[in-house]
């Protein structure tokens, strides 16, 4: 903006009171404030208005790419969806799939001895969780040191009965 100095200012306050006279320099003076404050607060109206649009520009850009990217998800899931039922109906039917161009080349279904695989290996690491407890930290923390089976658990834990009772017959 304008660069005025304390020097420069002084200039015009002497201009202006040898121009404009003693008795009008304040009303001058105060029309001149007013309408300064007046030009301030214009521009920082348009500025901020401009900030308005420009930040209202990004998120109209932002909504068009998440509709753009949900609008792609959602494709991809239907498609994924169609070609998935299209296996199940292949496999209802009893006939062979064909894998599309799209799939990696590898079979889609599970054969009985990878879900037997599977299966084996949860056994196994369950087995190696449970069994790496040792067995005073089961008694501290009161968990089952050994295995009742289910007549042995009714038979515990039946209500009223007692070793030392004895039927009337």
């Amino acid at each position: 903006m304008i660069d005025l100095g304390l020097s420069k200012l002084a200039i015009i306050g002497v201009v202006a009171l040898i121009v404009i006279g003693p008795e009008k320099l304040p009303k001058v003076a105060r029309m001149a404030g007013t309408l300064y404050g007046r030009a301030q607060r214009y521009l920082s109206d348009v500025k901020s208005e401009v900030s308005r649009e420009i930040e209202l520009d990004e998120l109209r850009n932002l909504h068009k790419e998440v509709h753009e990217s949900a609008q792609s998800f959602k494709d991809e899931v239907e498609q994924s969806m169609a070609s998935h039922v299209d296996e199940v109906e292949a496999l209802w039917d009893g006939r062979e799939h064909t894998s599309s161009p799209s799939s990696s080349g590898t079979s889609s279904f599970v054969s009985t001895a990878d879900i037997e695989r599977k299966a084996r290996d949860f056994r196994r690491k369950k087995l190696v969780r449970t069994s790496s407890v040792p067995a005073w930290y089961k008694h501290r923390n009161g968990g089952k040191t050994h295995v009742l089976s289910g007549a042995a658990r009714v038979r515990k834990f039946r209500p009223g009965s007692s070793k030392s009772k004895t039927s009337f017959f």
